[in-house]
């Protein structure tokens, strides 16, 4: 049956175009897009319910229903598009998203910017009015084609009845970053329908389909090698996806076999931002180099790689008995401000390793010197002199110990100028994010994301570097945006077939708490959901609106405009979206939640220590690291 469905659907399309059809129905078109899609490689589709959109559902559900694309149904745009955009990033192919007109589009936006700086292949599919309705006052009509502005690569408007095909080809490959010196990114198909948008319940839809159906091998011609099939319909041959998921390790044959070997020797350092990827990695342990690496790079593993790095970043500046040299980046640092000054400073030789076009940076923009080959960069950092790496080593494994202690002690034993916990929360956001590191590392093969402000910037300090890359690391660093996390994480999981894990604050969960609604109809992800519940923001408090929020005339307005404190019940939240929800208090009852195995949706709330105590925290946990001691 699945055979003749494809056959039937293959067969109208390939009558429609063959037999001189000059306007095509609605369902016809939406048709085209999904049989387009599908040749393309794109597999999987989320879906926003809508009147205008419905000719794709309708299309989407008989490809669905061959087994020939996975659905999913989001009811909130924004849900949708981010749920889209951690598909994407779980899968490493482009994914579509579907809309109705009007607002509908719009609430794709953030999803958009986050893919379009973060360089995800993301394809709005937006459904709109005819142009014979537009400008003319027609209910939930609007001009949708220039809604996303430079956030797209690639923009075009499909009129009613006509072929879409080569249209989406076109953004495919665009998408993919395909199109000369154009990144991979988000791009957009607007799609203009007219009535009926609903196929036809008589079967007259089908009749014209039953000679061909019942000539002799029609079903092997219709059924050919999908590559033929779409050169034969649109012209264009468009490839499958090539961004399969790549294994933690694995590096690049011309990375792992360079064709020179570093001539000079100088005291680098390795910086590896979001998206680094393990060739970091492989290079710092090639050339004897500390590796500077955020949790979200992947390279965050290996003898080479420094845990705390940015609290030592000082035992090696000017005036050190040995300062840094050279710095060489790959991917995006954004976490810390410690980083974003070693970059800046004028007196260091910097390199950025750029090997192909990336979206978060414009030509001529950048201070670094900009480097696209491996040997130049070989070239460049060279081989580390003795002792460097081990200087770094010895200093990282005082300053673990250090963390380790200031992280276990309780509050009343901690030196001068303690943290003051009140009520029996005991645990802080760097002790939560060393937890759940080490956890997600235990579980080879799993997922580990985070959400932006505190979390990400916890693990960065506390998450310690492991053996091996066991655990594959996901943040959205585009924009570093705190909507979004949870619909991410949940496409991430879905993509991936794999338990995942998403540490992340109470606002960052709040402010997607939407996402965590999922029909019954709906795939189920294995995903476990960390929440640092410490009754508001706390990533202003470590900045410079902590200092003035100590100061009586303004505490009160720091912490309403900053802190912007809640009372919400999350395990009424978490009961009322169907979520199992557990409550910890204490490092105990936190690992003892992480060692269950992630199977299904959970919640786990950690009661967290006051916000008003946290510079006081890392203040403590700089000057433990910087002297040795705990």
């Amino acid at each position: 049956m699945r055979c003749r469905i494809a056959v039937l659907i293959r067969a109208r399309l390939r009558l429609a175009r063959v037999g001189g059809v000059t306007s095509l129905s609605s369902m016809d078109c939406a048709r085209y897009v999904i049989d387009a899609l599908e040749r393309a490689g794109v597999h999987h589709v989320v879906v926003a319910p809508g009147s205008r959109s419905a000719p794709l559902a309708y299309a989407l559900a008989e490809a669905e229903a061959d087994r020939r694309i996975k659905v999913s149904v989001r009811i909130d745009e924004r849900v949708a598009g981010f749920t889209a955009l951690g598909l994407a990033l779980g899968s490493g192919e482009a994914v579509a998203v579907v809309t109705t007109s009007g607002t509908a589009v719009g609430n794709l936006l953030p999803a958009v910017m986050e893919a379009n700086h973060a360089g995800v292949s993301l394809m709005v599919l937006s459904a709109d009015r005819p142009e014979e309705l537009r400008g003319t006052g027609a209910n939930q009509t609007t001009v949708q084609l220039d809604l996303f502005g430079e956030h797209v690569r690639f923009a075009t408007d499909v009129p009613a009845g006509t072929d879409p095909t080569g249209a989406i080809s076109t953004a495919i490959s665009a998408a993919r970053g395909r199109l000369e010196g154009i990144p991979a990114g988000p791009v957009q198909v607007n799609l203009a329908f007219r009535d009926p948008l609903t196929p036809a319940l008589d079967g007259s839809e089908w009749e014209r389909l039953l000679p061909v159906i019942e000539t002799p091998d029609a079903s092997a011609e219709l059924l050919m090698d999908d590559a033929v099939n779409s050169s034969a319909i649109s012209g264009t041959e468009v490839a499958p996806a090539e961004e399969d998921r790549a294994t933690a390790e694995d590096v690049p044959p011309e990375i792992v076999q360079p064709s020179s070997n570093p001539t000079s020797s100088h005291r680098t350092v390795v910086v590896a931002g979001h998206g680094a990827g393990p060739e970091a990695e492989y290079f710092a342990r090639m050339l004897d180099l500390p590796l500077l690496a955020e949790p979200s790079s992947n390279a965050r593993f290996g003898p080479n790689a420094i845990g705390p790095y940015r609290l030592l970043l000082e035992l090696f500046g000017p005036g050190s008995a040995q300062p840094i040299q050279r710095v060489v980046v790959f991917g995006r640092p954004t976490l810390s401000r410690h980083i974003s000054t070693l970059l800046a400073r004028t007196d260091l030789e910097r390199a950025l390793f750029v090997p192909q076009p990336v979206p978060w940076f414009d030509a001529g923009r950048r201070t670094e010197l900009v480097l696209t080959q491996w040997d130049q960069l070989v070239g460049f950092a060279g081989a580390g002199p003795h002792g460097w790496l081990e200087a770094w080593q010895e200093a990282a494994a005082r300053a673990e110990e250090a963390l380790d202690a200031a992280l276990d002690a309780d509050p009343d034993t901690q030196p001068a100028q303690p943290v003051q916990l009140t009520g029996p929360a005991q645990l802080t956001g760097p002790a939560t994010a060393r937890a759940v590191w080490a956890a997600a590392h235990r579980d080879a093969g799993s997922n580990l994301m985070l959400g932006s402000s505190n979390p990400v910037r916890d693990a960065d300090l506390a998450g310690r570097p492991t053996p091996a890359n066991s655990a594959m690391v996901f943040a959205n660093r585009g924009l570093a945006g705190i909507d979004g996390t949870v619909a991410t994480a949940t496409g991430l999981a879905l993509a991936s077939g794999r338990p995942t894990r998403l540490l992340l604050g109470d606002l960052t969960f709040l402010h997607d708490s939407g996402a965590l609604m999922i029909g019954p109809t709906e795939a189920l992800p294995q995903l476990q959901i960390i929440v640092l519940n410490d009754g508001g923001g706390g990533i202003f408090t470590l900045l410079e609106h902590g200092s003035l929020g100590q100061s009586p005339g303004y505490a009160g307005a720091v912490e309403r405009f900053f802190g912007t404190p809640h009372t919400v019940n999350l395990a009424a939240l978490a009961t009322a979206y169907g979520w199992s929800h557990t409550l910890v208090r204490t490092r105990e009852e936190l690992n003892a939640a992480l060692t269950s195995p992630v199977l299904a949706p959970e919640i786990i709330e950690v009661a967290a220590a006051e916000r008003s105590g946290l510079r006081e925290l890392h203040a403590h946990i700089e000057r433990a690291v910087l002297t040795g001691r705990g």
